[in-house]
């Protein structure tokens, strides 16, 4: 009887040990909502570019604002490398994503409709891999996810 007790104690423990060994943080249940919300207000915000920017620029600050707050949240959390880089790409004016893309708005104050659309099919898959390896937390949206992270240095 205390044999049984012994290795039922070691087959817990170990599988505790391999649940915390995990390098990947856990589902997080704001981090998806907050994606999901950004990325439907970045498309109706994109699909206004045609528009003037002075015009959207309101809606653009307010966006980026929470763009940069969840960016802060996501470096703050373990094992949260991927998501954390994809955000601050998102985040980074210079590349051609999110923030890229309002930064050349701004500069050109109204952007084509064919520019616009093109642009757009690029965030919004930013977004859906971001949100995908957020749900799944599996190898192959990680590593979905990492192959755009790396098109971006």
């Amino acid at each position: 009887m205390k044999n049984i007790k012994i290795k039922i104690l070691l087959l817990f423990l170990l599988s505790l040990v391999s649940c915390t060994s995990t390098k990947t943080a856990l589902f997080d249940q704001y981090s998806y909502q907050k994606a999901t919300e950004l990325k439907v207000e970045t498309s109706n915000l994109i699909d206004k570019a045609t528009t003037s920017y002075s015009a959207n620029k309101l809606q653009i600050d307010k966006l980026l604002l929470d763009v940069e707050k969840l960016v802060e949240y996501e470096k703050n959390k373990p094992n949260n490398e991927i998501s954390f880089a994809m955000w601050t790409i998102l985040n980074d004016k210079e590349k051609n994503l999110l923030a890229g893309f309002f930064k050349r708005w701004e500069e050109k104050d109204k952007l084509s409709a064919t520019f616009s659309q093109e642009a757009k099919k690029q965030v919004l898959e930013a977004f859906d891999l971001l949100i995908q390896y957020e749900v799944k937390k599996d190898k192959e949206s990680a590593n979905l996810l990492l192959n755009l992270i790396n098109s971006q240095k």
